[in-house]
């Protein structure tokens, strides 16, 4: 994206890797070179970003914009810890009032970039223009990479790519679902199931440790001492793997969603990426098995039997993630919070507490229902469970993936969702 805006402007975009700071430092001079025409800057004796940036807007004519974009900005960084005081001294003292410098800073690194660039203690904090949090695209963009799709088969894509357009594109929509899968997350040469090994080496340098944590999420464990028992990993370790993951944006941290000030015994941990999710339940854990078997047989026997359970959990989240539209769409106005809840004796898949006093409560079917009312009676006895402080009044849906053609009449007060509504809903416009 910020290629494509670059594209024929004045400009130098640069992206740093874990590479000494003297390597990247030659390596940004070279492209300094490239960008504005002067060869001689890719000879320049200089020893500090603050010297080559210097040099760099030094060469760039008068009364033309430059934008210079500096990506994976946490990688340069740790090269040169120095760097965004840097950044801060040289916006400060000159680019902010001569308007040569168009400067964007870019990284992957969730935590990081909240931190050291947008964080009140960052020598950045109130310099910037304007952010964009570059969000997956939601089930309904998803969807319109494989328009011939059903909607089932729509869903399950997206429980398996997520909203990440290169995984979208990587399926096949003349193929099936199952082909897929086994042409693209099986097989050991394709590049889906190459990437989740290639981003963790990316980001992270002992993986050992990542992978136990990543493998007992992917298995539903959730809770810390579910993790610490599943890992072997004390509690001081696993809280470290833990925040990084959760900087990454792999990993969400959860709490139910009634409490106002969230309590360590009731946070829960979830993988929230589709496409490592996959990977650590279905290969990760298998892969020798994998590679003996090879892909058809890989899938009948240790995918087949488990996808439709998992894809139940998948269907949860984006049941969650529909929320918001089904409140446009009903007219809701209110401002909302959209979660879950779980205690001791009950969990409900799908909370939205409302601020006109109404609170919508939700149960998620993905398999087979022989009987709607028997689903709404099952949620009708969580109901009381729900911690109602507020004395609110209780709206609860049903979400399935079918109904039947002819359901028997629901009890008042509930209100159906099947998949076919969901993915008829509008998609809410880009903030």
């Amino acid at each position: 994206m910020i290629v494509h805006f670059m594209s024929g402007k004045p400009g130098l975009y640069f992206v740093g890797k874990r590479a000494p700071g003297d390597a990247q430092l030659q390596e940004f001079l070279e492209a300094a070179a490239r960008a504005t025409g002067e060869p001689l800057l890719a000879q320049a004796r200089v020893t500090t970003w603050k010297a080559a940036l210097q040099l760099l807007v030094e060469r760039l004519p008068a009364g033309k914009k430059f934008i210079l974009t500096l990506d994976e900005f946490q990688w340069i960084v740790e090269a040169c810890p120095e760097l965004p005081s840097v950044l801060q001294e040289l916006w400060d003292r000159s680019w902010s009032r001569s308007g040569k410098v168009l400067l964007i800073l870019c990284g992957s690194y969730l935590g990081f970039m909240e931190r050291e660039v947008l964080g009140k203690k960052s020598p950045l904090f109130g310099r910037r223009t304007a952010q964009i949090l570059l969000r997956p695209f939601n089930h309904l963009d998803a969807a319109l990479f494989h328009p011939r799709l059903s909607v089932v088969d729509q869903a399950r894509v997206y429980a398996l790519c997520g909203g990440i357009p290169a995984y979208l594109l990587d399926f096949d929509g003349a193929r099936s679902v199952e082909q897929n899968i086994m042409a693209q997350m099986l097989d050991d040469n394709a590049p889906l199931a190459r990437e989740p090994d290639f981003l963790l080496r990316e980001e992270l340098r002992d993986l050992i440790p990542y992978h136990a944590v990543l493998m007992a999420l992917a298995q539903g464990k959730s809770s810390p001492a579910q993790l610490e028992k599943s890992t072997g990993i004390d509690v001081r370790g696993l809280n470290y793997h833990l925040t990084t993951l959760v900087d990454l944006g792999y990993v969400q941290r959860r709490y139910p969603i009634t409490e106002s000030k969230p309590s360590v015994r009731s946070v829960r941990y979830a993988l929230d990426d589709p496409l490592l999710r996959f990977w650590f339940r279905f290969v990760f854990p298998h892969q020798s098995v994998l590679r003996l078997l090879g892909p058809e047989r890989g899938f009948a026997e240790i995918v087949r039997p488990e996808l439709d359970a998992y894809l139940g959990r998948c269907f949860e989240r984006l049941c969650r993630e529909c929320l918001p539209m089904i409140y446009a769409g009903e007219g809701v106005r209110a401002a909302f919070t959209v979660g879950e809840y779980w205690d001791a004796e009950v969990q409900i898949d799908v909370v939205g507490v409302r601020a006109d006093n109404w609170t919508d409560l939700g149960e998620c079917k993905w398999g087979a229902v022989n009987s709607l009312p028997a689903l709404a009676t099952e949620l009708a006895a969580k109901v009381p469970r729900f911690p109602n402080a507020r004395n609110a009044t209780i709206q609860r849906r049903l979400f399935v993936k079918a109904a039947k053609s002819k359901p028997r009449p629901l009890p008042d007060g509930v209100k159906l969702h099947t998949l076919e509504e969901l993915y008829g809903l509008k998609s809410p416009a880009m903030e």
